[in-house]
């Protein structure tokens, strides 16, 4: 995925319905470098109304060192097509507090000779919509990770009954046989829990059955039969 399609990626789940961030206007002059901005935009960099003259290098400075020579290259990009652009990056505050903006615009042509002179369109602070998507994204993927471990658990014990082992050795057998088989951990446990829990199947794996499983649990995980016909 390009950065583009990041930036568009990211500006809609920033601005998905329900969230009401703040948005100021501004105006890029291309020929001065020299910005006019409403005062949300001053307010979301940190600054009173009017405080400082906002600049082009000066508005650089504020971005976050990993996300500013991405937003210098839409800027340039912008400023040369005049086509509509938006980006989404982090920038550093008057105080210090990283915040997340997105900016959206695009150029406005000189009528007689066709060049872009000025760019204007909105800064949208989405620091707090960024924060709950993060935070979503932890949660999903400690869920994932508790289901996880949830099918390795539970996989573990059906070794420790059937191979008479403890928990370690048990997830020894898992891991040995995920390196051999190519398969992660997770899948095998998933694996193993499918084939010994499938409709038809009435009584505990054998040491033999789970045994052949190890060894072989892509075939498994395909059998028709009886979990011993994988052997």
């Amino acid at each position: 995925m390009n950065d583009s399609q990041q930036d568009h990626d990211d500006l809609e789940a920033a601005l998905a319905p329900g969230s009401r961030p703040p948005l100021g206007r501004y105006r890029l002059d291309l020929a001065t470098g020299t910005w006019a901005w409403s005062d949300e935009i001053f307010e979301m960099h940190g600054f009173r109304p009017g405080e400082i003259v906002p600049t082009t290098d000066l508005m650089l400075a504020h971005k976050h060192p990993d996300d500013r020579a991405r937003v210098d290259s839409v800027l340039k990009n912008a400023a040369a097509t005049g086509e509509p652009f938006s980006s989404v990056h982090r920038i550093l505050d008057a105080q210090g507090r990283t915040r997340t903006l997105a900016v959206t615009g695009q150029g406005r042509a000189d009528p007689d000779t066709g060049q872009i002179v000025e760019l204007m369109g909105y800064f949208i602070d989405v620091t707090e919509a960024s924060r709950q998507i993060a935070q979503r994204e932890a949660t999903a993927s400690i869920r994932a990770a508790a289901e996880s471990r949830s099918a390795i658990d539970q996989a573990k014990g059906v070794l420790v009954v059937g191979l008479s082992l403890d928990e370690d050795e048990a997830f020894d057998r898992l891991r040995t046989a995920s390196n051999q088989s190519n398969v992660p951990v997770r899948v095998l446990a998933d694996r193993l829990l499918e084939v010994f829990s499938r409709p038809g199947v009435e009584t505990f794996p054998t040491a033999d059955e789970l045994t052949a499983f190890l060894a072989q649990p892509g075939a498994a995980s395909g059998t028709a039969g009886s979990p011993a016909s994988a052997g």
